[in-house]
């Protein structure tokens, strides 16, 4: 369901609600549900069995993303463009790493940064944070759900994650997002 936006003056605001499906294309994700958490200032992204390389003077970080309803997780690998510590949950301050990912949320895409943390333990695998919605004309209605629409729109030619060392390009086209997701309020 696609809201019309809300004015502003002479610009338009996009409403999404509190949670949304996303997708990390450069990563090979194509729909994760994600939650906008505008308390929480830098994005964290579910990531496990962190390895670190070094390839061509360039620091990667190659990772494990467990994806629901999926019995394997998905194997992605970034550059890393900062570690910084950031406080968890439960304000607890540990070191990160820190990539940078093209977002699709609706027909819309933009490059975020988020940081790679085990949130096993937590309901949402992405938390978006304000720095990756801000500048970006969203109104975040803490009262809704999956505004943003059902389908994600991918960007003409992003590039897929690294796979054995392979690049993959995706001409423009549409994912469908996970529809076995509940709809029901929760947290």
């Amino acid at each position: 369901m696609t809201k019309r936006p809300i004015r502003t003056g002479r610009r338009r605001l996009a409403e999404i609600g509190w949670r949304e499906m996303v997708g990390l294309p450069d990563l090979g994700i194509p729909a994760l549900r994600a939650k906008i958490d505008t308390g929480a200032r830098t994005s964290a992204l579910h990531a496990v069995d962190l390895q670190i390389e070094e390839e061509e003077g360039e620091r990667w970080v190659e990772f494990h993303v467990p994806l629901p309803h999926v019995s394997r997780s998905k194997r992605c690998a970034a550059p890393i463009v900062d570690e910084r510590q950031i406080k968890n949950t439960s304000g607890v301050t540990e070191w990160r790493y820190i990539i940078e990912t093209t977002l699709v949320l609706g027909p819309r895409h933009w490059h975020v940064e988020m940081s790679l943390a085990d949130r096993e333990k937590m309901e949402f695998d992405l938390i978006l944070g304000r720095t990756a919605i801000r500048g970006r004309r969203l109104l975040v209605n803490p009262s809704k759900s999956y505004l943003a629409g059902s389908n994600l729109e991918l960007p003409r030619n992003v590039v897929l994650g690294r796979e054995e060392g392979v690049s993959r390009t995706l001409a423009r086209g549409s994912i469908s997002a996970l529809s076995a997701y509940d709809q029901g309020e929760e947290e």
